[in-house]
């Protein structure tokens, strides 16, 4: 069978509607807010409006009083969002539906294996991630009845040994062999919850979301988010992966280090919009790390310079 290759473009001339997508797991620190930053430029500087939606679906590490607590710290930086908050903790219908049209087409199979058995059974690719070499992709209908008398199994969606690419707005053309560069991947866990991949496509379609600003990171996520768009029937949102703000190479700011967090934010440049100014100017947003509002640096920000603005495309270190 001859390998086929798609290439996904989004739809002109539709209403550019950009998202945050914050975690209820902690306060928000620099690294978030200067993604959210750039989402709001982008949105704003085309005429668009912004979802907010909390990314509640890990149930165990989202807290209720971090909820707000993101909601009030967006306020305060002067990044406004147009509609939501939406929560994902009450889409697992929508979930539910998209994850039993998939398994009704064939494409969905259980899969018995353990972090370890992974970790053990394949190598990273790329410096990007594991890829699943497929062991429970042959199980027979015994074989699934006797593990399953063991374990709850996760699911996983199969992928064709095709190459999926799109043409990034900071990154440039990315492309990525379904099988090869990824293999089958998980779009329910054991414990039942639907998987990041799954959620934030019905999501992002349902919330009618045509612009994802995020980080590099998650790139190699995209081409498997294009595929459960395709399968789907969903329109193709437009992308802009931008470097990680770091706080030392190779390690990414993180609420759970509690590096540059909003209170030690605060402390340190006294006002949201020195917050924002700093941020800016580190990052390339800004030419100086002068105070500014959101709506200040939009006077002049141009998205057709997006891809110049950053120095490294992968990483900025935090200062």
């Amino acid at each position: 069978m001859m390998l086929q290759s798609h290439y996904f473009k989004p739809e002109a001339n539709r209403p550019v509607v950009g998202r945050f997508a914050p975690s209820p797991t902690g306060r928000m620190h620099a690294g978030n807010i200067y993604a959210a930053l750039s989402a709001w430029l982008v949105a704003k500087s085309q005429g668009g409006t912004i979802v907010l939606r909390i990314e509640d679906l890990d149930r165990d590490r989202s807290k209720a009083e971090y909820i707000s607590a993101v909601q009030r710290d967006f306020e305060l930086l002067g990044l406004t969002w147009d509609h939501g908050p939406f929560f994902q903790h009450d889409r697992d219908e929508a979930y539910l539906e998209a994850f039993s049209a998939l398994e009704r087409r064939g494409l969905v199979y259980p899969c018995f294996c353990t972090r370890a058995d992974l970790h053990a059974a394949s190598a990273p690719h790329r410096g990007e991630k594991f890829v699943y070499p497929g062991t429970c992709r042959g199980l027979t209908a015994e074989q699934i009845a006797e593990k399953s008398m063991r374990r709850a199994p996760a699911q996983r969606l199969r992928v064709p040994d095709d190459t999926y690419s799109f043409e990034d707005m900071v990154q440039g053309r990315y492309k990525q062999n379904l099988a090869h560069d990824c293999g089958d991947f998980l779009i329910r866990r054991s414990d039942q919850a639907f998987a990041y991949q799954l959620a934030v496509v019905v999501d992002d379609a349902a919330q009618g979301v045509t612009s994802i600003v995020r980080g590099v990171d998650l790139l190699c996520s995209t081409p498997q988010q294009l595929y459960l768009q395709e399968l789907l029937g969903l329109d193709y949102p437009s992308y802009a992966h931008i470097p990680l703000l770091v706080a030392q190479k190779n390690r990414r700011l993180s609420k759970r280090d509690h590096d540059a967090g909003i209170e030690e934010l605060l402390a340190r440049f006294k006002t949201p919009e020195a917050i924002i100014g700093h941020i800016a100017g580190v990052c390339g947003l800004a030419p100086t790390c002068d105070p500014v509002t959101p709506e200040q640096l939009l006077r002049t920000f141009d998205i057709t310079l997006l891809p110049e603005l950053f120095s490294d495309p992968v990483q900025i270190p935090w200062q």
